[in-house]
């Protein structure tokens, strides 16, 4: 016969579940743990060194003189690089000008024309694969390139422009670049040329999400194909429009890197953020005053970023 064991309150059988006693699960391993911390500290440390670091730094630093060489040469300045950029350090407001009027040109041509290419691309042509291709190729190219290619194009002797006109080498050569005219103008048409293809890109996306029944419907009670875009498509792209809105201004605020590749800012060039390099390093060198510009700089460009946000929390929150 076998031998039974007694069993009381207090002995425990192997693989008894014991009442009231919950197991506790573990989701994650400590590697995953130390893994998920460094996908959050790194890319954390990494923005809190070369974004908000430097633009506490340069906040700080508009209220000061420095020549940029010695810590201990750092002198308390109040407001007075905020008056002086303001009235007496003659490029800023042409600089002032020159970006709003940069604003202007990709808001009014840039950004309808990749509208324009996104629709067209959007109707299946033949050949939309390869378009959309040369079209978005801009678009992976920084802008220090793509202002050394267009300073190739532009180059009074040997560049293409002047080639195309017959004017190459000869006394009656466009310049280009040289020509306070016409150079703020070259200046756009190199920046439009990645522009154009980034907005492409984003409303192409947009009209390939939207519901094909709300063109059909729109076609079915009359509209022709203008009316559906612009009383159907073009309002159901609102969150698209507001993203080309935003990325709009702050391209033309921030223009820097063509502009310093083409004639470093200068001769009808002169842009806020041109100013701000030319003040912080330099003969001229004033980081006290290119502070304050770039905080003037900053500020104007949280605007849209700010409007945009609250637009986007406040869209979630009904």
């Amino acid at each position: 016969m076998a031998e039974l064991t007694a069993t009381g309150p207090g002995t425990r059988v192997p693989g008894a579940r014991v009442p009231g006693r919950r197991r506790r699960l573990r989701l994650l391993t400590r590697t995953d743990r130390v893994v998920l911390g460094l996908m959050v500290a790194v890319p954390t440390a990494i923005e809190l060194v070369l974004i908000w670091l430097p633009s506490v730094a340069s906040v700080g630093l508009s209220f000061t003189r420095w020549d940029g060489i010695s810590l201990d040469d750092i002198r308390a300045a109040g407001l007075r690089n905020y008056r002086y950029t303001v009235q007496d350090y003659a490029p800023f407001w042409p600089a002032v000008q020159h970006n709003l009027f940069w604003l202007a040109a990709l808001s009014v041509i840039a950004t309808p024309l990749g509208l324009l290419f996104a629709v067209l691309l959007d109707q299946r042509i033949r050949g939309s694969r390869l378009y959309q291709s040369v079209f978005f190729l801009p678009v992976m190219l920084s802008l220090a390139l793509i202002g050394i290619i267009w300073r190739l194009i532009y180059n009074q002797n040997t560049g293409l422009l002047n080639s195309v006109l017959g004017t190459a080498s000869r006394p009656n050569a466009v310049d280009w670049l040289g020509d306070s005219g016409i150079n703020l103008w070259a200046a756009i048409v190199a920046a439009s040329w990645k522009h154009c293809g980034y907005i492409m890109i984003l409303y192409l996306a947009g009209l390939k999400g939207i519901d094909p029944e709300l063109k059909e419907a729109a076609h079915l009670d009359g509209a022709s194909g203008w009316q559906a875009f612009w009383r159907v498509v073009f309002p159901t792209m609102r969150p698209i429009n507001i993203v080309v809105v935003v990325i709009t201004v702050i391209e033309a605020l921030r223009a820097f890197d063509i502009v310093w590749v083409l004639n470093k800012g200068t001769n009808g060039l002169e842009l806020l953020s041109a100013l701000v390099i030319r003040n912080l390093i330099g003969e001229g060198q004033d980081i006290g005053v290119g502070s304050a510009i770039a905080v003037a700089l900053m500020a104007v460009s949280l605007v849209p970023i700010v409007i945009y946000l609250t637009r986007v929390f406040r869209r979630s929150d009904q």
